[in-house]
């Protein structure tokens, strides 16, 4: 069976998050993706949680603009309480200050193309 992962991402990310997606598609990789998942007056708390308890690895995109938004923060926690490997992709460059302790600590992916990010993420989880 195929891991589900779960991408958390700003809304200034929506685009490369949902290409990134379709990539990670291409490697046999199921997704959660909120744009796609959560349907119309659907509770988005309860929609995030379900996700998250599906989904088997979280992947925080990161960009210095966003990562502090609280979003991050409740999927974040709620991934890490849930046992759920998580896996951070940041801009090359970011200074490591910047992420929260929970991402810093983990060894984390670059972001390029979301094609080649797909490939590399798609590679450590076969590797696992």
């Amino acid at each position: 069976m195929s891991k589900q992962v779960f991408i958390s991402h700003s809304n200034a990310d929506s685009e490369w998050a949902r290409l990134f997606a379709d990539a990670l598609r291409q490697h046999g990789i199921r997704v959660w993706l909120d744009q796609s998942q959560i349907k119309a007056g659907e509770s988005l708390g309860e929609a995030l949680e379900a996700g998250l308890r599906e989904s088997d690895v979280l992947v925080a995109l990161i960009d210095p603009q966003t990562s502090f938004r609280p979003n991050l923060y409740f999927e974040l926690g709620a991934a890490i309480g849930m046992g759920k490997r998580v896996v951070p992709i940041v801009p090359r460059g970011l200074d490591d200050s910047k992420l929260p302790l929970q991402l810093r600590l983990r060894r984390y992916l670059i972001r390029e193309s979301p094609e080649n990010t797909a490939e590399q993420l798609a590679d450590s989880l076969k590797a696992a």
